[in-house]
């Protein structure tokens, strides 16, 4: 068992032995109901709280066991390996050779297949055509059409136009126009709107209002009966529905709900302690029968037998295997030295040079001197270097 659920400090005695308070006006029915009611509840939940510490229990070590390092080692999975891969693949499929395709394909057919021919034959042909067409079109049709219509077209049309025009309005306006004016408009008004306008007033107005005075009435009498009627089945509802009912709820099934939810309360609260206390055992069970001989023979036999092989083998082939490590290095060192020494012996002896030195042996530096050789000055604090180049020092 794990210890989250079974190292919970238990609460003070007392506090679980009953809830906190009821509810006053118990009465005999809650008093026999809630003895019993406990009892069989307790027997119906502390197997099934102890299978859901269980439960609990085995889902917490299953995720620290198993489902945590399993997602963790997913995510590295996919971030070291699946993303990079995916990633790659999916350019090398379709990034890389799209890019290619485009730049190496499509971008120099478009541009010397169809750019470059379309942008010549624009330029050296199409343009200077056109040009022509609209010089000739402009000076053989345009300018004589222009002439035509403002010498000739411009004025007759205005006359046709004044004659058109009248002659329209004296058909078609002028008949219309004196026709609404005086037959249209006076027989309509005299004939159809003052008749209709003293029969409104007249007539319908007074017969609406006293048809609705009397629906005014026949609605208050009605409203009348009908708030008398609710008042009377609103009644008979409350006496012999929701009273009865509001009693057996405040004193049947309240009560026995009440009691039914604190002993379910009460018993899992039992069955926690029951199962914490069944769970500590085995704990102890398994620490004695299990952890306790397998740290013991860790302690006495593991410790001691690692010790020894660490300080008897590990550290002395440690210790040697660095000792060969700095003579093997030592050696190299030397060799390459000699192979270096012997390089610049061979080169001196073919090309010439400044005779080879002692390995170790500090070199003299010659002062550099001012002006011409006859001065035998020297330039104080000046570096002594002689002027020959690295190459020929070998």
């Amino acid at each position: 068992m794990a210890d989250m659920e079974f190292e919970k400090s238990p609460q003070a005695y007392g506090s679980h032995q009953a809830p906190a308070h009821y509810q006053p006006g118990e009465g005999c029915l809650t008093t026999v109901v809630r003895v019993p009611v406990r009892i069989v509840v307790l027997l119906v939940v502390v197997p099934v709280r102890m299978v859901w510490d269980l439960l609990v229990v085995c889902g917490v070590a299953l995720d620290r066991v198993l489902l945590r390092p399993v997602g963790r080692g997913l995510v590295r999975l996919y971030e070291s390996v699946l993303a990079p891969v995916a990633l790659f693949v999916g350019k090398a499929l379709f990034v890389w050779p799209c890019l290619a395709m485009w730049r190496y394909v499509v971008v120099p057919v478009v541009t010397y297949g169809l750019v470059v021919p379309v942008v010549w034959i624009y330029r050296q042909l199409l343009t200077p055509l056109g040009h022509g067409i609209a010089w000739l079109v402009e000076n053989l049709l345009f300018a004589p059409a222009r002439w035509i219509y403002r010498r000739l077209l411009t004025p007759v049309g205005h006359g046709i136009a004044a004659v058109l025009r009248l002659l329209g309005m004296a058909l078609f306006v002028w008949p219309w126009v004196a026709l609404w004016r005086y037959v249209v408009v006076p027989v309509v008004t005299y004939g159809l709107v003052v008749p209709v306008v003293w029969i409104y007033r007249q007539l319908l107005t007074p017969l609406g209002h006293g048809i609705a005075w009397l629906l005014t009435v026949t609605g208050r009498g009605i409203a009348a009966v009908g708030r008398g009627v609710w008042a009377a089945v609103v009644w008979l509802v409350v006496t012999l529905l929701v009273t009865p009912g509001a009693w057996v709820y405040r004193r049947i099934l309240a009560p026995v709900g009440r009691e039914i939810a604190d002993a379910f309360a009460f018993a899992w609260r039992i069955a926690g302690y029951i199962s914490h206390a069944v769970g500590r055992a085995l704990k102890w069970l398994a620490w004695n029968l299990v952890g306790r001989p397998v740290r013991w023979f860790y302690q006495v036999v593991c410790t001691p037998v690692g010790h020894a092989l660490r300080d008897g083998i590990w550290r002395p082939a440690k210790k040697a295997a660095v000792e060969a490590g700095r003579a093997a290095s030592a050696a190299l060192r030397s060799a390459r030295e000699t192979v270096r020494q012997a390089r610049r012996d061979a080169w001196r002896a073919l090309v010439g040079g400044p005779p080879a030195r002692t390995l170790g042996e500090p070199v003299v530096r010659q002062t550099r001197r001012l002006g011409d050789a006859q001065q035998t000055q020297t330039v104080p604090g000046a570096p002594a270097e002689p002027e020959i180049s690295l190459h020929k020092r070998g």
